[in-house]
């Protein structure tokens, strides 16, 4: 029985992925407009919850409301800066890239 999935060489792999300052700002450009829209969603959030105050005489109520608010407000605001985080690495890498003048294979980031 021969295993019929062989995995492509070294070379064939570096060939067709190349890290250029192209494509690092292609990717910033796409998680920068991601990490706006995800802002634009937060502040509709946070604005939201506070045009609308919890009312209820049970203590439990407003205790998992609040828990509620904040663990949302909480991971709409991670999405927003992982993605802008993301965006500004992107072009650090391209200028870095630039700077060089050698695009980076993808085997070495992987090492």
């Amino acid at each position: 029985m021969t295993d019929s999935s062989e995995k492509p060489s070294s070379s064939d792999r570096t060939e067709s992925k190349k890290i250029t300052p192209l494509n690092c700002l292609i990717g910033s450009t796409l998680s920068g407009s991601l990490a706006i829209a995800l802002y634009s969603l937060t502040y509709s959030i946070v604005h939201s919850f506070t045009a609308k105050p919890l009312t209820s005489d049970n203590p439990l109520v407003l205790r998992i409301g609040s828990l509620v608010r904040t663990l949302v407000m909480g991971v709409s605001s991670l999405a927003t800066f992982v993605c802008a985080f993301i965006a500004g690495g992107l072009i650090l890498l391209a200028i870095q890239l630039w700077l060089q003048k050698t695009p980076v294979s993808s085997d070495k980031m992987e090492n």
